[in-house]
């Protein structure tokens, strides 16, 4: 049987390796007698999957050694509580607001400290990133809080800026949940980073928090003890029972990525070469068609989440989801394999999630669809 290509936002598809050695190894782990899941959080088998999950996902991203690595619970959601409750010290955040995600961020934050908008491209409709000069960052800020790829509008910022430059001490906070080991990071210009493990490293239930070892340490009094990070930190992510299975399928998908070549290159860089071909691939359908539109700036543009909208008759874009064409287009994507193309609810239209595990032939598979779904059209 062969397997459907999944574009799926998230939970999204996964590596078939990684998948199949779980597989293998769910009754017994290595001899062990015993599932990974059935294992105590404490016991020495479970213990080595973690260090070397945790030793796997430094070297991968290269991140200093002045840097703590945490695995916890609650998504990129309560990370949104979280990190004011731990970074704010009850004072001023800056935000960034550059599509749904961020204005999530911005509204859980305020519940906790005083936030600010820095900048924003809500009047584009969020179809493009504002200007990193044009921010107006707050003297007395504790953070500045920027999320790298707004999976729902498809918008990512390909690099990280410099607030220092920008005059700003305050740290630099990014939410890479949608791309986090799609493309290296440049630690010098982040304090805190976070994401969710659903779209390019394992199931739901993971939540990976990159923090830098100054940062710990100033959590609000309210803050819960399982969500403070120096706690965490100092537990080695085992303050509370951690999300023991998620972090062995995680660990699982470092190996995956670490084994990855492109050329001469491999790991992360491998793949973010591979993620930028991808991508390209299907930028270059839409933009050379009469009836798919995508409409972020160039500049901008989503390598994992590319929206699109077929257009009607009169040419403009088609945003009701009931439409017959989006219907029809939707119905015969399924009949030739290729899931979860509809586009979120708040935006409508389509959108295709290009995360490591997708496979160029997914995406040629899918730009095959495109083109014969226009001719049928014409």
């Amino acid at each position: 049987m062969t397997r459907a290509f999944n574009f799926s936002a998230g939970p999204a598809a996964m590596p078939l390796e990684v998948l199949q050695q779980a597989a293998a190894e769910m009754t017994d782990w290595h001899g062990s007698g015993m599932g990974v899941m059935e294992m105590s959080h404490r016991g020495k088998e479970f213990i080595s999957i973690y260090e070397q999950a945790e030793s796997d996902f430094r070297t991968l991203l290269q991140v200093p050694s002045h840097f703590k690595i945490l695995f916890m619970q609650g998504g990129g959601i309560a990370e949104n509580a979280i990190v004011p409750l731990n970074l704010s010290r009850g004072g001023v955040a800056d935000f960034v607001v550059s599509g749904s995600w961020s204005q999530k961020s911005l509204k859980e934050a305020a519940r906790y400290c005083t936030t600010k908008v820095a900048a924003s491209s809500q009047s584009s409709g969020f179809k493009s990133l504002p200007a990193a000069s044009s921010w107006q960052l707050d003297a007395h800020a504790q953070y500045v809080h920027l999320c790298t790829n707004e999976t729902i509008h498809g918008v990512e910022c390909h690099t990280l800026p410099d607030v220092k430059a920008l005059g700003s001490n305050a740290p630099l906070v990014i939410d890479f949940s949608s791309h986090v080991l799609s493309r290296p990071v440049d630690w010098s210009r982040v304090g805190l980073a976070f994401g969710g493990a659903q779209k390019n490293i394992g199931p739901a239930g993971v939540t990976l928090v990159v923090v830098r070892e100054d940062l710990l340490g100033h959590a609000l009094p309210a803050c819960p003890s399982a969500f403070d990070y120096k706690l965490v930190a100092d537990h080695d992510s085992m303050y509370n029972t951690p999300p023991t299975y998620g972090i062995y399928m995680a660990g699982l998908t470092f190996q995956w990525i670490a084994r990855q070549q492109e050329g001469h290159l491999s790991g992360v860089a491998a793949l973010e070469q591979r993620n930028i071909a991808k991508a390209a691939l299907l930028y270059h359908c839409i933009d050379n068609s009469q009836l798919y539109v995508n409409q972020v700036d160039v500049g901008c543009r989503s390598r994992m989440n590319i929206p699109f909208f077929l257009r009607g008759d009169d040419g403009q874009p088609l945003l009701d989801a009931t439409h017959p064409r989006n219907a029809a287009f939707l119905e015969g994507a399924k009949a030739r394999g290729l899931l979860q193309l509809k586009g979120h609810k708040s935006v409508g239209g389509m959108r295709a999630s290009l995360y490591n595990a997708m496979p160029l032939e997914g995406v040629q598979a899918l730009v095959e669809y495109l083109h014969d779904f226009e001719k049928a059209q014409a």
